[in-house]
């Protein structure tokens, strides 16, 4: 079977797909109708099978349809990152690194330390996305993406993946509480002792979410998710306004100033600390930049944590401790 179609048919088959309507969607795309029903016409043939239910109310995707739609999704969504990632190059800017990293990282240590490379590399632009650790991992060891960084211990899945992992910054997970909380008089607890409490958890998509699930199951316990936030700024509001207890890495409480801040309580869990880690698959293979920017984030991880000021450890309710 030849097929013969182009991304501007593509875009008028979404574009139907959306609207339910040829017309609309041909005006959207800047095509007559009669031009958009003849490309529709050759995209269905060319594909062998029908695309669209005709309706009364208008067009509805066949099951062909809807595969076709999520399919053609990714394809423009992969455009968008390549346009992307080439955008720098027409500014002039003479090199790009692509860095994935889990939400740990993008939320604490990432942000400072890219803003000091950058300000020391003018010439270079970071492509920056956000994934968990598993899918960092193998997107490094295919080649996808030439750096990561990962909270997750060298365990099978990395090993088989053959990839190396450097150490970035030593971090811990701790509770977070209302200040009247039963358990914000605890110097610490154990993770079993939290699950009678509410949880306000980050997004589904992240990391922390999944491990927390993974933990709570561990036990045989399910976990009560009360709401899902986008940050942990967002989580430690939720909290000091009551609405649940969560989980943070101490180093996204640094610099917080809240109007109801929450108490911090120690986890004595093992999986408590939190360590990230640089992720590669061939130093030596790296483009100039990315060993540039590897070589500065570790750099980074071997200086001493900021400390947090003193207002911020009294409105929080604790003491800073080293970390390690």
């Amino acid at each position: 079977m030849s097929l013969r179609y182009d991304l501007t048919d593509l875009s008028l088959f979404v574009a139907i797909a959306e609207a339910g309507n040829l017309t609309r969607a041909a005006e959207r795309v800047h095509l007559a109708p009669s031009s958009a029903s003849h490309r529709l016409k050759l995209l269905e043939e060319s594909l062998g099978t029908s695309l669209f239910e005709r309706r009364a109310r208008g067009l509805s995707p066949t099951p062909a349809g809807q595969a076709l739609l999520r399919h053609a999704r990714q394809v423009f969504a992969r455009l968008e990152q390549m346009h992307a990632e080439l955008a720098p190059f027409a500014r002039g800017v003479r090199g790009q690194v692509s860095l994935w990293a889990n939400t740990h990282a993008t939320h604490t240590f990432l942000p400072d330390d890219l803003a000091e490379f950058l300000r020391a590399h003018p010439q270079v632009s970071v492509s920056l996305e956000e994934h968990t650790s598993p899918d960092i991992v193998q997107a490094v060891a295919k080649g996808e993406v030439e750096l990561g960084v990962v909270a997750e211990s060298p365990g099978e899945s990395v090993l088989e993946a053959g990839v190396r992992l450097l150490p970035y910054r030593q971090d811990r997970l701790v509770l977070v509480v209302p200040a009247a909380h039963a358990l914000a008089v605890r110097a610490g607890v154990r993770f079993a002792e939290t699950l009678d409490y509410p949880f306000v958890m980050l997004h589904a998509g992240s990391a922390i979410h999944r491990f927390t699930l993974q933990a709570a199951a561990t036990l045989g316990r399910p976990l009560d998710v009360r709401i899902q936030v986008r940050s942990f700024d967002a989580v430690c509001r939720m909290v000091g306004a009551g609405v649940g207890i969560g989980l943070v890495p101490r180093s996204a409480l640094a610099g917080l100033s809240l109007r109801e801040p929450p108490g911090l309580v120690e986890l004595d869990e093992p999986w408590a600390r939190r360590d990230l880690q640089l992720c590669v698959r061939d130093e030596a293979a790296l483009s100039g930049f990315a060993r540039e920017l590897l070589t500065a984030l570790a750099a980074a991880g071997q200086r001493p944590p900021a400390a947090l000021s003193d207002a911020g450890s009294c409105r929080l309710g604790w003491s800073p401790a080293p970390r390690g």
